[in-house]
């Protein structure tokens, strides 16, 4: 069989066009359907309050969409991105399209928050269920010990220095602004010198 060059783009094309919109009319099925019809309603201005505000995350300031129920729990139904706002004209980061699960956690979930930590001993090989409160005690612990070990308070010249290189920080992603600069200050005091972030590596 001979085939064209023109005869070869348009087998292609069709071929294309019939993949992707052989699945179409399927996938969705009537009660996950019903579901996001009904989400989607609820956006609507007599179910829902809609206010303004400002993504946490980065300096940027991104305009950002809030839905609250008026009735029932009062709380967020949905954040997106704000088409009118003049910086992020309705676009987001992931970081931004996913600050409803901020305060919300994962839809679907029991119970979002962690209500415990997962502790491995060094060398073992299974985890264990410690509280919150025996975590924060030996992160202090495992701080102190290790600033006390590297910190320097003068240089070889005799000058003070108050530093602290045994430590080093490379922030959270999922901080905000306010987190960040109280985390910062926090980390100044203590003396330490390699402190970076992963939004600048």
């Amino acid at each position: 069989m001979s085939l064209t060059r023109r005869g070869f783009l348009q087998l292609s094309a069709a071929a294309a066009l019939t993949t992707a919109f052989s699945g179409v009319g399927l996938a969705a099925k009537p009660k996950a359907a019903k579901a996001a019809v009904d989400r989607i309603a609820r956006l609507k201005p007599e179910w829902s309050k809609q206010t303004t505000t400002v993504c946490c995350y980065c300096a940027v300031g991104c305009g950002l969409i809030v839905n609250t129920a008026l009735e029932g729990s009062k709380r967020a139904i949905n954040i997106e991105g704000d088409p009118d706002h003049p910086i992020n004209e309705g676009a987001l980061c992931a970081k931004g399209a996913s600050i409803f699960q901020l305060t919300e956690g994962n839809p679907g979930e029991k119970n979002p928050r962690l209500q415990q930590v997962m502790y491995r001993k060094p060398y073992g090989t299974k985890w264990e269920a410690k509280s919150w409160d025996w975590a924060l005690e030996r992160i202090a612990k495992n701080i102190k010990r290790d600033r006390d070990a590297s910190f320097t308070e003068k240089n070889a010249k005799g000058q003070v220095v108050n530093r602290c290189e045994g430590i080093a920080s490379v922030g959270s992603a999922a901080m905000d602004n306010e987190e960040c600069w109280a985390y910062q200050a926090f980390l100044r005091s203590l003396g330490l010198t390699y402190i970076e972030h992963q939004a600048r590596i």
